[in-house]
């Protein structure tokens, strides 16, 4: 039975491209992988290839638009805020289930001393 898997063909100013993407600072591999539709692992392969001189850019060199490069710096720095403010968040509400724990334990004790106010 024969199989019907198609596989992308991208050139290799494509390639070389997604590489130069990578190589921006404060840029990860998976964004620009993530960006572009590709697998982390592939994008890495090219980098390798492209190290290895494997991937031309047929004699032309690859530029990179500042638009695509201010946005994915842009999306790294939401990403980075985005994860501070959910580790934040976490905390908020742990810190706020074990404030309800005390008022509870609290409360019980109140309830079995026979007391309507805790003494100091």
């Amino acid at each position: 039975m024969a199989r019907n898997t198609i596989y992308n063909r991208y050139t290799d100013h494509f390639k070389a491209t997604a590489v130069k993407l990578s190589e921006l600072e404060g840029v990860q591999i998976q964004h620009v992988a993530e960006a572009l539709d590709i697998h982390p692992f592939m994008l890495s392969r090219w980098r390798k290839q492209y190290r290895e001189g494997v991937i031309m850019a047929k004699g032309k060199k690859v530029s990179i638009d500042p638009k695509t490069s201010a946005e994915l710096k842009r999306l790294h720095r939401l990403e980075r805020e985005h994860k501070l403010l959910m580790q934040e968040h976490e905390l908020l509400k742990k810190a706020i289930r074990f404030s309800l724990q005390q008022k509870k334990r609290s409360s019980n004790t109140l309830k079995r001393t026979g007391k309507t106010t805790p003494s100091a």
